[in-house]
């Protein structure tokens, strides 16, 4: 794994709250060898970089999947050495991508605790526009919080003032993507556009899926098709869109 342009600023306390784990994890995973080792810097502190949070974020992910750590360790042994912490966080995207929905409801102390830093009024509007995060029913700032009872929440509990669901696996994405220099806009402009385009392509494959299997297939068929071509879809959709953007990006620059 390389090291990053940053160096390494993360004590073991503040990676572990960052990833949503305890500490005991983040060592647990080390004696592993499933995390490299931090850089040691004076009085013997080890420092984490972008790249292991990536890669902690990556290790949850496939635990979530039901993986054991021998086959998660095989799996880690069989990507790239000099993945960068962007490189690890698209492999966790499509990991996830196929994976149950994850999000959970958390007040906006836990929320600050897990993004390594303080989040104003327009870092929360940012995440919201992004998907990364949503108010929950009931918390200030909906419509549910000018003097109306709270909604219950996932758990069938009120939902306490500034409280947010959250995917724990995106919220590092989201907060990195705050210090872009985006107005929020054009934030909303993307996300519409990404909505447009992506839900076409799924109308049209689905409706291929549909010519494929036929109508006299069984419903378990169909499920089983299904589950084969997701993840297969997902990878070619961010492999396209990857290689897509670079091309576009190189055409632009080119002009400028």
């Amino acid at each position: 794994m390389t090291t990053d342009t940053e160096e390494p600023t993360l004590t073991v306390d503040e990676l572990a709250a960052r990833a949503g784990v305890t500490v005991r994890t983040v060592r647990f995973y080390s004696s592993k060898g499933l995390l490299p080792p931090p850089v040691i810097g004076p009085r013997r502190v080890g420092h984490y970089s972008q790249e292991h949070l990536a890669r902690l974020a990556l290790i949850e992910e496939l635990q979530r999947q039901g993986m054991t750590l021998a086959a998660i360790e095989r799996h880690l042994q069989q990507l790239p050495a000099d993945l960068s912490a962007q490189d690890l966080a698209l492999h966790r995207a499509v990991v996830a991508s196929w994976a149950p929905d994850a999000a959970e409801d958390v007040p906006r102390e836990e929320l600050e605790r897990r993004a390594g830093r303080p989040l104003g009024e327009e870092d929360l509007e940012r995440l919201v526009a992004m998907n990364i995060i949503e108010r929950a029913e009931g918390a200030s700032g909906t419509a549910h919080s000018s003097g109306s009872p709270a909604a219950p929440d996932s758990s069938g509990s009120p939902a306490a003032p500034d409280t947010f669901r959250v995917d724990p696996a995106l919220l590092a994405l989201g907060i990195q993507l705050l210090d872009v220099p985006l107005a929020h806009e054009s934030i909303l402009a993307a996300r519409g556009v990404l909505l447009e385009h992506s839900r076409a392509a799924a109308r049209e494959l689905s409706a291929l899926l549909r010519e494929a299997v036929g109508e006299h297939e069984s419903v378990a068929a169909v499920k089983s098709l299904s589950a084969h071509m997701q993840p297969l879809v997902v990878q070619a959709l961010l492999t396209t869109f990857q290689r897509s953007l670079k091309a576009e990006l190189r055409e632009w620059l080119k002009e400028s």
